[in-house]
């Protein structure tokens, strides 16, 4: 996702760093204890003992936006690009669904989006790369620079990647974009650089409300199993067939 704004000042971003801390706090003791214990993989074979998934429950998620924060700090996002980002939506008494999403949530939400409206309800929505297995992005790519690691997670090669942006047109989820510089496409990795080294994502680990889960699926005891067994889920957009690895808790109609 790209949005365009101004580059931040110096002063800005320590200011989003500072505030990043606070969920960091607040959110790393639980996401780090479900890794706890646990080997990371050292060859390909036993890559493809994992199957990694990630769980939004839309019912926790508060719109502070650490997550976001914490992505753009941890991934090196470029000013104006987002790999991971926050929906506001709000439904009035006619049913009119109000949406936003200033600046990714990156600063959270600072107004009402609706004013002269009656809410009748309202929720925010975290959004990231679906990590589909039958990804479109993979499918167009023309230099197979868009692939699937053994353990289920889309990755770029950015050594071959050529810019020409086919993955991002292919792409129902609005999550790729073209970095400048160098001009090549990029998106989440789940952290990629973490999860292999038994840590969690970086935006899993700033959530102080737990709203997002990353974990094992091959594992049946795994945190993210035991929720996919419990509670009723949804997916987005499923009739694409793309399906996504990306599991929301509590998503309602209105989420497009």
């Amino acid at each position: 996702m790209n949005e365009h704004e101004t580059k931040p000042e110096r002063r800005r971003f320590l200011r989003l760093a500072l505030y990043s801390a606070a969920g960091v706090c607040v959110g790393s003791l639980t996401a780090l204890a479900q890794f706890a214990g646990k080997s990371p993989p050292g060859s390909p074979e036993e890559l493809k003992s994992y199957y990694w998934g990630f769980v939004v429950d839309t019912t926790r998620c508060i719109g502070c936006g650490s997550c976001v924060r914490a992505c753009k700090i941890e991934n090196n996002v470029p000013d104006s690009y987002f790999r991971t980002w926050v929906e506001r939506y709000e439904i009035d008494e006619h049913e009119h669904v109000h949406l936003d999403s200033p600046k990714g949530a990156l600063e959270s939400f600072k107004a009402d989006l609706a004013p002269d409206s009656k809410i009748a309800k309202a929720f925010f929505v975290p959004k990231l790369c679906n990590h589909c297995k039958n990804s479109a992005c993979t499918q167009v790519c023309p230099v197979g620079a868009s692939y699937h690691s053994p353990d289920g997670v889309v990755l770029i090669d950015k050594k071959h990647c050529v810019g020409c942006g086919y993955c991002i047109q292919a792409c129902p989820y609005g999550c790729r974009y073209i970095s400048h510089p160098p001009g090549i496409a990029d998106k989440c990795t789940l952290c990629y650089h973490r999860i292999h080294k038994e840590l969690p994502t970086a935006c899993v680990q700033a959530c102080p409300r737990e709203a997002r889960i990353h974990g094992d699926l091959n594992d049946p005891d795994s945190r993210i199993r035991k929720i996919l067994r419990e509670r009723r889920y949804n997916l987005l957009k499923p009739d694409l067939g793309t399906n996504p690895e990306c599991f929301y808790i509590g998503l309602d109609l209105e989420v497009r």
